[in-house]
């Protein structure tokens, strides 16, 4: 494959920071450079808190247990979401004993059909969980205006979508909290990571504890006296004060995504720049492609939605014997998938099925240029001439 979904991100100055942090320090788990990881993060976001996980699915599971406690929301209670979305922003549900609603998607910005949300919503809806998709953002103006009055929060997945941006604000700042992820294939990586982000000085305080077991040391040291006095049958060292998890991430990781976060302003740029130029070759074929143009996208990949699945099938074909990579957009339809299947109608979520077989994608990165953008719109340029 000469035009891969990823190359190597991780460059000779990344492995240089790395091997001197290694060189140089005796503490590798979570400690300082994980703090000013979370630190520039939360600068470069706009926000007042972030929390550095393991992943972006384990960044979900930590924001809905932790918005689960902080709201009160019982067991049973449900979250509407997706219908396409990458699985880990539905199992977090489950898990934690809430009950997912699904919303077909759209074919403007791949994310909730905004039209069908009002059908979906009931006296148990505590939450919308908008993931948006393949760097595009979601109308979250919409959504609240949807929510109106009603006690309904917004949670965000943004794992695709670093940097985009509703009305000038980053995606991740429009709902009470944002995850993302730092996986290899994603704007910048730290190998595996994650990332959670909010404004709630409270709730940022719960997500420092579950991230921990539910340890009370991980909470501000300006935290500790109080707690100390609370709870003077316990050793402090081994203060629980809610359930927990360890996904905690390692300095290692927080080296690596600090180097990485020098350079993400530029990545998107180039991203950026690469989907306008893919987006002149695919106008040329609005007949034959349903064309995504979003305001305030951060382009994570090249999607090709076509009108006629032989059509897609047979292009998929051709550009992957020529050398380029291609993958589902994210799930295809997830209700189609075995571990929802059995419970759910998937023909009841037709955009969702439409992106499922009608509908894959091509990498963007920073390694994309000219030369593979004009190899690719020579090949549609021949393949959609010769079939008509």
């Amino acid at each position: 494959m000469f035009w891969k979904l990823q190359e190597n991100v991780i460059t000779d100055s990344d492995i240089d920071l790395l091997i001197s942090f290694i060189r140089n320090t005796k503490r590798f788990t979570q400690f300082i450079k994980v703090a000013d990881f979370e630190a520039a993060f939360a600068k470069w976001q706009g926000c007042r808190h972030c929390v550095f996980v393991n992943s972006g699915s384990s960044a979900n599971l930590l924001l809905v247990n932790s918005a689960k406690e902080y709201l009160g929301w019982k067991n049973g209670d449900e979250v509407i979401v997706p219908a396409v979305t990458w699985p880990t922003t539905v199992t977090p549900v489950m898990q934690c004993g809430l009950t997912p609603v699904f919303v077909d998607t759209n074919l403007v910005d791949l994310s909730l059909d905004y039209d069908k949300i009002c059908s979906a919503i009931s006296p148990k809806t505590r939450a919308i969980f908008v993931a948006h998709l393949l760097g595009f953002p979601a109308n979250v103006s919409r959504l609240r205006e949807i929510i109106s009055d009603r006690n309904i929060v917004i949670l965000e997945d943004c794992c695709e979508s670093q940097g985009a941006t509703l009305n000038g604000v980053k995606v991740g700042n429009l709902g009470i909290a944002g995850t993302f992820s730092f996986y290899w294939g994603h704007h910048m990586t730290s190998v595996e990571g994650g990332m959670l982000c909010t404004n709630s000085d409270d709730l940022y305080k719960l997500i420092l504890l579950k991230r921990s077991h539910g340890l009370a040391r991980e909470l501000p040291v300006d935290h500790h006296a109080d707690l100390k006095e609370q709870y003077q049958d316990i050793d402090f060292n081994f203060l629980f004060l809610t359930d927990g998890f360890n996904v905690r991430n390692t300095e290692f990781n927080a080296v690596l995504g600090l180097s990485q976060l020098a350079h993400i302003d530029n990545y998107i740029e180039v991203r950026n720049k690469n989907y306008q130029d893919f987006l002149k070759i695919c106008r040329k074929y609005k007949d034959e492609l349903f064309i995504l143009e979003v305001a305030g996208m951060s382009s994570f990949v090249l999607p090709f939605l076509f009108k006629k699945r032989y059509k897609k099938e047979a292009f998929q074909k051709l550009i992957h014997h020529e050398g380029i990579e291609s993958r589902p957009i994210i799930s295809g339809n997830l209700l189609r998938q075995p571990f929802l299947s059995k419970y759910y109608n998937a023909t009841d979520y037709p955009h969702a099925d439409f992106i499922h077989t009608n509908a894959f994608y091509v990498g963007n990165n920073q390694f994309v240029n000219e030369d593979r953008l004009n190899i690719l719109a020579s090949l549609m340029d021949d393949f959609f001439r010769n079939n008509p």
